[in-house]
Formats: structure tokens, C-alpha cells, sequence
């Protein structure tokens, strides 16, 4: 049975015994080595699965000299046993179950092993074992967008950040650009749903339980088109005309602010004034990526003069100011900066550089290396992978995941922040974010004991409580649909692009034949065909599974357009049009499920331009 049990984080060392512990009723949890108070939301968890699942009923209790026979499990926070911050060691015996940890943190992290270890028993009883555990990373965080059009319900943040905790993650962020209801500037944010101060600090307790650092995020420089779209901010932003961007596109202005607009910095205060006190974190996310209409607008004079990395790092050290000056350590995202390598150097030597990128080959060697050799202390920022691919990309996501966790190693990196994207309508669900969400835990927790984890089996039994494994492969699959047609573009998948009717030139559509697109299609279907044998005990588990296959009607729809733009279909433009507005109504009842209204029109604006 024991080479069967799985985990996730798997432990770095763990060593099985031959002997079992017979659970029985009316034991004790004992709380020893710090204040009570510290260690109960850890001891309750156990206490209430072990309750759910055998109906046996375990009692708190603090103190020194409680009587052995009475003990079922003891909880002891021991830093001089335990030397690494956040480690634990688990011993279960034959006479109960023992957990000395560095922290309380560390004694979450033991009952967490331990519940995912109890859940996997027909009996009660506990196989021995020996676990010695403690993470690569001293950050292991998710960043969620909660800007590119969905703005998740409290119901689903709660029923996130409690799945993230079991997984070990101890930093979240939401990524805002104007979905913070800011009270001076309602217009805004008047059609986003956005969260509120009250609302980020009961997310906050709640992270908090669960020694999760809810780490506030405002971007700060560029993608706030929401905002200088509006008076009185149009005058801040650097230009209100079409700019290149890096991705051989055209982009209509306003993105970024202008760093030569005096307002630029004093709305930046006004804003920090009034998010920042709603979280007990004293770090904080200004973002400052993407800015590549610096230049090109009301800054290009100076730009020229100076050079535009240098007016960038100016304005970044302008706001850096304004962030220390309120106690909080500053991150910011470091794909500008590490194309002035020249300038790394001249970064505050206590800011955060994220070092982020989505490709399976991305150079977190390089740059990491580039930080590094500077000082600046930095976290890699890999993703999901589920954005721009309406099923994820599984391949390229756990490449990407892993060459994060391996280099940053190399390279001394300080946090692991894995990252889940919404660009151009946010339209995969949320499940397909899963794989990317389970898989980032485990690799940033220990990569040497999770790298060759059986990935479809763990995210199976502890993404959707299926110990089937069908909904983990399911997931796993769809997330490889991406490579079928035999043209991938970067960071995203060609279906996608289909859909969002920007794939109709000649030389795209060379790329791929009709039978690559018949194949796809059958790929699509092996992959979705096993769902109904799932055996999700989720209360949502009937929604994840109309998830998925709403994800595989997207994928055959937009397979059908592609043999419509091929002219190899029988089925004409407007059945393809019906089909649309079918597929419409069934994702305004998805995006509803797990979402608030802002942002839906938004998005289905962008199927309803095909």
C-alpha cells in the first residue's frame, strides 16, 4: 500500500516502516513549544479530518505532563531540532504520532502531509513512516489576474486560497490594474465588480490562518489603459496613439503613464495611500512591466536624451521612494530592467526584481544570473500556461515550471511566484488552471523529490479530490490538444488565435492542413471521453466537469473554423454563427458559476468580433 500512497508537495525524505498505528477514539493533540493560539487552525485540521473520515474524535489540549496513553498526536515547535524555517519532522510510531517543526508554519506544512496520508486509508490505521521536510524556496506564491475581465467571487478566493494552502503555498497575490474600488475614482471601476476594502481584509485573515502572506498588487506604470482611458487621466498617460509593441503588433494608445507628468506620481501616492492599509503584508507589487510605449509620447525629448531604461529606472526609483517611505518592500517585474543589463547594478539593493516568462526555454539562467551577480534579490515568475490557450499547454507549463525552480536555485533566488494570466478576454476556465497551480507548489516546495511526480495521478487526487485519476488526465490531455495541429506559436495555442479571428492570413494558415485539424479534433475528443468515469468528491465537481467539456466544444468550434478558413467543411459561416451564440450562452452561465458580472461583456465582445 505505501509505494501506492501519493503526495503533493512529496516530502524531501521519507523513510516507511513495517508497523501500522491503530487510530483509535478519544486520543489527545497535544500543543507544545509555542502559544496555543499559534498551532490551533493546524490542530483543528487534523482534528476535523480525522473526524470526517474515520468518526473518530481527537481533543485539544496544551500542557507538559499529559499522560502518554492519552496522546494521539503532539505538535511541537522545536527550531533547534528543526533548523530550517518552515521544516518539520513526522515521525508515526506504534504509540502515536509526533511532529516537532522550526515554526508554526512548519507544523501546518506536517499536517498537511499528514491529512493528505490519512486520506488515502480504507482503515484507520497508519502505516510508520519517517519524514524529514523543509522547502527549496522561502516564498512559494501564486499570482492570480484578476484584471483581464474576471473578478472571482469571495466564494471562489476562499475555495482557492484553502486548496493552495494544503499545497504549501505561503504567498498570493491578485493582480490589479482597476478592479480595487478606489472611493475617488468610481469611473474606473464602475463596470469591473471590483473588490473592496472589506473584502481584502477578510481575504487577508484568512490567508493569514493558513500563513499565507496576501501580498498587495497595483500596477504602477504600464497596462493602465482602464485608468487613462477616462478624465481626468488621459492627461497622464504617454501617448493616446497606435505605438509597435514587442510582439510585432500595433497597440492603440493610452498603456502606460508618463513619468514626466507630475500627476504620474501623485495619483500613485493617493492610491498607495488607501490600498496598502487593507493588508497585514509589508510587501508590495507595483508591477512596471510591459512599458513599450515609453518613448514614444510625451517622455520621448528626455528619452532621447537620456535613454529610455534610464528615465524607466528613474521613475522606478521615484516610486520605490514612495513605497519605502510607507514600510513596505518593494517587487517589481524585471523584464525591463534586464534589457539594460548595464543599469541592473544601480536597482535598490532591498527592491525585489520578478524575474518572469512563460516558455518552457526561457532564459532564467541567464537572467537570473544578471540579477545575481548585482546583488538584487529576486523571485522567478514562471505561469500556468493557461491563458491565450482555451485548454492550457501541459508540455510547455511543466518545462516552464521546472526550469523556474531549478535556475532559481542555481542563482540564489529568494521566491518562486507562479503566475495565472487572463490576456484577451480570460476565457479558459478555471480548471484548466489547476495542473499549472498544483504542479508550481510542488516544484517550488523541493524539485528534486517532485520532479518525477506521475502529474496526471497527483492532480487527480489533490486538484479535484478524484482519486481515479481520470479528471488529472482529462486535464492533463485537453492541456496537450495544443500541439496537435503541428504549429505552435509561443505562449499560446493556434486555436486559440483561430477564435479570436486574428489567424486568417495566408501565410498562418499555411502553417497547418485540413488533416491536422481532423486530427486535432479526434485528439479532442479521446481526450475529453473519459470525464464521466470521474470520481470528484468536490462540492463543485459537477461544475468542473461541465468546465471541461465546454472547453472541448470551444476547441471543436474553433477546429471548425479553421477548416471553415481552409475551405475544407461543409458546415457554412452562418451555422458556425449559431454555433457561436450557443457556445455564448453556456460561458455566461460558466463565467457566473465562479465570477462576478464586471468584465463578462468585455470578453464575449471578443467571440461576438468574429
Amino acid at each position: 500500500m505505501q509505494t501506492a500512497i501519493q503526495f503533493l508537495p512529496a516530502p524531501r525524505q521519507l523513510t516507511w516502516g513495517k508497523g501500522e498505528l491503530a487510530l483509535t477514539d478519544q486520543r489527545l493533540i497535544l500543543l507544545h513549544g509555542a502559544a496555543p493560539a499559534e498551532l490551533t487552525f493546524a490542530a483543528q485540521r487534523f482534528q476535523s479530518a480525522l473526524q470526517e473520515q474515520f468518526a473518530l474524535t481527537w481533543q485539544l489540549a496544551a500542557g507538559h505532563s499529559l499522560p502518554a496513553t492519552e496522546l494521539g498526536l503532539t505538535l511541537t515547535v522545536h527550531p533547534e531540532a528543526v533548523p530550517q524555517p518552515e521544516g518539520y519532522h513526522l515521525t508515526i510510531d506504534q504509540h502515536g504520532i509526533h511532529v516537532q517543526a522550526h515554526d508554526a508554519a512548519g507544523i501546518f506544512y506536517a499536517v498537511n502531509t499528514l491529512n493528505q496520508l490519512l486520506s488515502q486509508l480504507a482503515t484507520p490505521a497508519l502505516p510508520t513512516v519517517e519524514t524529514h521536510d523543509w522547502p527549496d524556496y522561502p516564498v512559494r506564491g501564486l499570482m492570480l489576474d484578476i484584471s483581464r475581465n474576471k473578478v472571482p467571487t469571495m466564494e471562489t478566493l476562499f475555495a482557492l486560497i484553502e486548496r493552495l494552502s494544503t499545497w504549501n503555498v505561503n504567498q498570493i497575490q491578485l493582480y490589479m490594474e482597476h478592479t480595487f474600488a478606489y472611493r475617488n475614482h468610481p469611473v474606473v471601476w464602475a463596470e469591473a465588480s471590483p473588490l473592496t476594502a472589506e473584502e481584502i481584509m477578510a481575504l487577508d485573515a484568512y490567508c493569514q490562518e493558513r500563513h499565507i502572506e496576501l501580498v498587495p498588487n497595483q500596477n504602477s506604470f504600464g497596462h493602465l489603459k482602464p485608468w487613462l482611458i477616462h478624465e481626468p487621466y488621459r492627461e497622464l498617460a504617454e501617448t493616446h496613439e497606435k505605438v509597435p509593441t514587442p510582439w510585432n503588433t500595433m497597440f492603440q494608445g493610452p498603456f502606460s503613464l508618463a513619468p514626466t507628468e507630475p500627476g504620474s506620481l501623485a495619483l500613485l501616492r493617493e492610491l498607495y495611500d488607501e490600498l496598502l492599509p487593507n493588508f497585514s503584508s509589508r510587501t508590495f507589487n507595483v508591477g512596471f512591466d510591459e512599458t513599450f510605449d515609453l518613448g514614444t509620447g510625451k517622455s520621448k525629448e528626455l528619452c532621447e536624451k537620456r535613454g529610455v531604461g534610464r528615465v524607466y529606472l528613474d521613475f522606478l526609483q521615484q516610486v520605490y521612494a514612495e513605497v519605502t517611505r510607507r514600510g513596505y518592500t518593494m517587487q517589481f517585474w524585471g523584464d525591463i530592467i534586464i534589457q539594460h543589463p548595464d543599469l541592473i547594478p544601480e536597482l535598490p539593493s532591498d527592491a525585489i526584481a520578478l524575474e518572469w516568462g512563460y516558455e518552457a526555454d526561457h532564459p532564467f539562467d541567464e537572467h537570473g544570473a544578471a540579477f545575481a551577480a548585482a546583488g538584487i534579490p529576486y523571485y522567478v515568475c514562471p505561469g500556468t500556461s493557461a491563458w491565450c490557450s482555451l485548454s492550457g499547454r501541459t508540455d510547455n507549463a511543466l518545462g516552464n515550471l521546472q526550469n523556474a525552480a531549478a535556475n532559481g536555485l542555481k542563482h540564489g533566488s529568494t521566491g518562486y511566484l507562479n503566475t495565472d494570466w487572463g490576456d484577451r478576454g480570460h476565457w479558459q476556465q478555471l480548471p484548466i488552471s489547476y495542473l499549472g497551480f498544483a504542479m508550481g507548489a510542488a516544484y517550488s516546495w523541493c524539485l528534486e523529490s517532485n520532479r518525477e511526480l506521475d502529474v496526471p495521478a497527483v492532480v487527480s487526487r489533490f486538484a479535484f479530490d478524484d482519486p481515479s485519476g481520470v479528471l488529472g488526465q482529462v486535464a492533463y490531455d485537453l492541456g496537450n490538444i495544443y500541439r496537435v495541429p503541428g504549429y505552435v506559436p509561443r505562449n499560446s495555442n493556434v486555436l486559440f488565435w483561430v477564435l479570436q479571428g486574428t489567424f486568417v492570413d495566408a501565410e498562418r494558415l499555411a502553417q497547418f492542413e485540413p488533416a491536422d485539424i481532423q486530427r486535432t479534433l479526434a485528439a479532442i475528443d479521446t481526450a475529453i471521453a473519459p470525464l464521466d468515469a470521474a470520481q470528484s468528491t468536490r462540492p463543485d465537481a459537477g461544475l468542473i466537469q461541465a468546465e471541461f467539456q465546454f472547453t472541448a466544444r470551444l476547441l471543436r468550434h474553433s477546429c471548425r473554423r479553421a477548416l471553415l478558413l481552409l475551405e475544407a467543411d461543409s458546415l457554412t459561416r452562418d451555422e458556425l454563427t449559431l454555433e457561436l451564440e450557443s457556445l455564448l450562452e453556456t460561458y455566461r452561465e460558466r463565467w457566473l458559476a465562479r465570477n462576478r458580472p464586471g468584465g463578462l461583456e468585455d470578453s464575449i465582445a471578443r467571440f461576438k468580433a468574429v
